[in-house]
């Protein structure tokens, strides 16, 4: 049976911190394992063969910190061993020691997560990977780019994120945001066996709370459409973006952008979203027509004058386009009197406030878009008859 045991070697400078390393005792076999831990005489316990350090000492953040990583450090070795004792074959002490630094290196949480976004693009949801992305940017950031394996994290270091994040004034729907992604990355190496699971989120909130309502009323959207921009074409074109996205059932801004010519047919476009893959059908009508009129017929594959140069990165330009049309859009918003940010995912919950009062169906439309998830409205969407949706959406745009 192998046997794990940490030990201090004190530095041979007088007043310069010791090395904590390892030693794996295997069939009479000796091999030492060494660690970046560093610590005073004073902070090593040698009979508990661990390190103490007290609430009160300013180095209490930096050892508590090698504590819990050695700790998980010893855990990961006891598993090893036990696995290859479970599996009843024949192996060394160097066996041991290779599985550990070949976990190290593979089950790293940014690696992990690395593979998983690389996965993601693989299958076509560049946007999910997109999501996945900047949580982990954002977590990388708090942990000042310091790795750390997947089964180190505890609900500790959850909980310890989770106050990082509201610290930087980030709202709750937004930090749930970023749990929720690495609790799905969590569970997903769960789930393939490499980790057992601790529930380091049970602590944390995870949850999607209602945003503030961002519905414009008709009065408003009214404004907004009878604004004189001429003299003004880039708040020109963010306003009619804006009102397309309004015109087509407050249709989201990348399904926009991706729209295809062959889409428009017979009248109607057709389309999956990228978010849900639901497919949606929609009367294609003269307001609609008109802006479309105002521009240079796309050079490109796609209907609208949004991603307009071929051989190009389609999804930096994509990006680009949003933040440059919400930018503007703010603009528009102020000159019409809007006294929350007006952004293109407003035109979304206006259609949504507006389709209410029009008369489709609660369980169509909830108030303000106030499902917690939205694929659920889309579903009813899908299962309403497209001509009703169609009628409904032809009121709205006639009250304009």
């Amino acid at each position: 049976m192998a046997s794990i045991r940490a030990k201090f070697r004190p530095s041979t400078v007088n007043g310069k911190e010791g090395t904590i390393y390892y030693q794996i005792i295997h069939e009479r076999k000796i091999r030492l394992m060494s660690t970046d831990y560093k610590v005073f005489p004073s902070e090593w316990n040698e009979k508990h063969s661990m390190i103490t350090c007290t609430s009160d000492s300013h180095r209490h953040p930096t050892l508590a910190s090698q504590k819990d990583r050695m700790r998980w450090d010893l855990e990961r070795i006891g598993r090893i061993i036990d696995k290859l004792n479970r599996h009843k074959i024949s192996y060394t002490v160097n066996d041991i020691v290779e599985e550990f630094e070949r976990y190290s290196q593979t089950y790293s949480l940014y690696n992990y997560m690395e593979a998983t976004i690389a996965l993601l693009k693989q299958k076509n949801k560049a946007r999910t990977a997109e999501t996945y992305r900047a949580a982990l940017n954002s977590f990388r950031k708090y942990r000042n780019d310091e790795d750390m394996t997947l089964d180190a994290i505890t609900s500790d270091t959850m909980e310890q994120y989770e106050a990082y994040l509201k610290n930087r004034g980030n709202i709750p729907n937004t930090t749930s945001f970023y749990m929720r992604i690495l609790r799905a990355v969590y569970n997903r190496a769960v789930e393939s066996g490499i980790i057992e699971n601790r529930r380091p989120f049970k602590h944390v909130y995870t949850g999607v709370g209602k945003t503030v309502k961002r519905a414009l009323p008709l009065s408003l959207m009214k404004k907004i459409r009878s604004l004189d921009l001429s003299l003004q074409p880039q708040m020109d074109y963010a306003r009619d973006i804006f009102l397309l996205s309004f015109f087509l059932r407050g249709m989201s801004f990348i399904d926009m952008a991706f729209l295809r010519k062959s889409d428009l047919q017979y009248g109607y476009v057709t389309y999956r979203r990228r978010k849900t893959g639901q497919s949606l059908k929609i009367a294609w009508t003269r307001e609609m027509q008109q802006i479309l009129d105002k521009y240079p017929e796309n050079p490109t594959q796609y209907l609208l004058p949004i991603l307009t140069k071929a051989a190009m990165n389609e999804r930096n330009a994509y990006r680009n386009m949003a933040y440059s049309i919400n930018r503007q859009l703010k603009r528009v918003g102020e000159e019409a009197g809007v006294r929350l940010p007006l952004t293109l995912y407003c035109a979304r919950h206006s259609w949504a406030s507006a389709a209410k009062a029009k008369g489709i169906p609660t369980s169509v439309i909830s108030e303000g878009m106030g499902h917690d998830s939205e694929s659920t409205t889309l579903i009813y969407l899908a299962n309403l008859e497209t001509s009703v949706i169609d009628k409904a959406n032809s009121l709205i745009i006639k009250s304009l």
